[in-house]
């Protein structure tokens, strides 16, 4: 089983580079973030004529994500619970059946936080709280499942071409990688490190100032599983390519495989 996460960056502008990237990479299933669409906007025919099912949880102009599976998709739920006044649309999830084991796929786009400190910062670190309470759960299920998306966390300097000039950034600010660390510590695989050590490893390159020229980038965009799905898990990678193609998005995709 073959899923991905890929920060889509607005789904109206990026239609083509994601189908090219679809038929390209094969992806089972894949959580999108950022798609700037409502649920009716969505251009589910692009990606139901590959033979995925789609299910968003869309909002007008900001945020939104979506799973695409073709394989059976059961018991898809949105919103990450917590905050019943929250209306920001950063959290879907749903079972996965594999030939060989179903898997709890959640799909998140965590808050920016920026500026920092600030009320959005207050927003992203209540929001991380209340996704460690549905890590927790997770858990507590004991059964294969994962977290993966564009959490806006650089977890370590070493996620960052250039961590000097982001240590007042809401991505990198000890609070921030503090709460990451909380998630993970909880009994987490972070997939991209079972494989990667070192730096220069990004999902993430700035439109600005030539980033992507001078390989300028973060890694911001992470898979975390639980000890039932890390035991299936069998790659990870990041399909960096993708942001050197035409219209690109400011994400690539990154990509686990699990035996399932």
């Amino acid at each position: 089983m073959k899923i991905a996460s890929f920060n889509i960056n607005g789904i109206k502008a990026r239609a083509q580079a994601l189908t090219d990237w679809l038929d390209e990479a094969q992806p089972d299933v894949v959580v999108l973030q950022e798609i700037k669409s409502v649920d009716e906007g969505f251009p589910c025919e692009l990606f139901e004529d590959r033979g995925y099912r789609v299910e968003t949880h869309g909002q007008k102009s900001f945020n939104g994500v979506a799973i695409l599976s073709r394989l059976p998709l059961e018991d898809v739920t949105r919103g990450l619970p917590g905050d019943d006044e929250d209306e920001q649309a950063r959290w879907i999830e749903g079972t996965v059946i594999g030939d060989k084991a179903a898997v709890r796929v959640c799909g998140l786009y965590l808050p920016n936080g920026n500026p920092a400190p600030g009320p959005k910062y207050d927003y992203k670190l209540a929001w991380m709280e209340r996704l460690k309470a549905r890590a927790e759960a997770l858990l507590a299920a004991e059964e294969p499942a994962l977290m993966a998306g564009d959490y806006n966390v650089i977890p370590q300097d070493e996620d960052a071409k250039r961590p000097e000039a982001w240590r007042k950034d809401a991505l990198a600010l000890p609070e921030t990688r503090a709460a990451f660390r909380r998630i993970v510590n909880l009994g987490f695989t972070e997939a991209f490190r079972a494989f990667h050590k070192g730096p220069s490893h990004y999902t993430f390159w700035d439109y600005q100032a030539g980033a992507w020229n001078r390989d300028d980038g973060i890694r911001i965009d992470h898979f975390l599983l639980t000890p039932q799905a890390a035991d299936l898990l069998g790659d990870c990678q990041i399909d960096r390519d993708i942001r050197d193609r035409e219209k690109p998005s400011d994400h690539v995709p990154i990509w686990i495989t699990l035996d399932a």
